[in-house]
């Protein structure tokens, strides 16, 4: 049997493991400032995860400027200094490899927005008072 199939398809407590490392890294390096960018200096920005290939050579940093704005133009600077935060990122955690880095908006902040949004519609409340009475009753 291949060794494909014999694993489950969920993340590694490894790849969790490189996946944080990285992401304090570059929080740290965003912390110190050493990448000078004006995009990057007028949207403070958050990482909510890392996401990393399973060969470890490629981390997914899921990006958010703060308040949202802004967040193609911070993207692009981050794409812009790529090589020198894969050599800031080297530095700091020892690795065989330092992984190739790809940035992307983190989605999910707009999907619990959606996700709330739905909740507070008169349908949903009426269904949530519905079940509540019948709860009681």
């Amino acid at each position: 049997m291949p060794r494909s199939f014999s694993k489950p398809h969920s993340t590694s407590h490894r790849l969790e493991r490189v996946g944080e490392l990285v992401r304090h890294a570059i929080a740290d390096i965003f912390a110190r400032g050493e990448v000078r960018d004006d995009a990057l200096e007028n949207h403070p920005v958050t990482i909510p995860s890392v996401r990393m290939s399973p060969d470890l050579k490629l981390a997914t940093i899921l990006v958010m400027p703060l308040g949202g704005e802004g967040a193609e133009a911070t993207v692009a600077a981050l794409d812009r200094h790529k090589k020198e935060l894969r050599a800031l990122i080297a530095r700091r955690i020892n690795l065989k490899f330092a992984p190739d880095l790809r940035f992307a908006l983190d989605r999910t902040f707009d999907a619990q927005a959606r996700m709330d949004a739905l909740l507070r519609t008169p349908a949903v409340a009426r269904d949530l008072e519905r079940r509540g009475a019948e709860d009681k009753g």
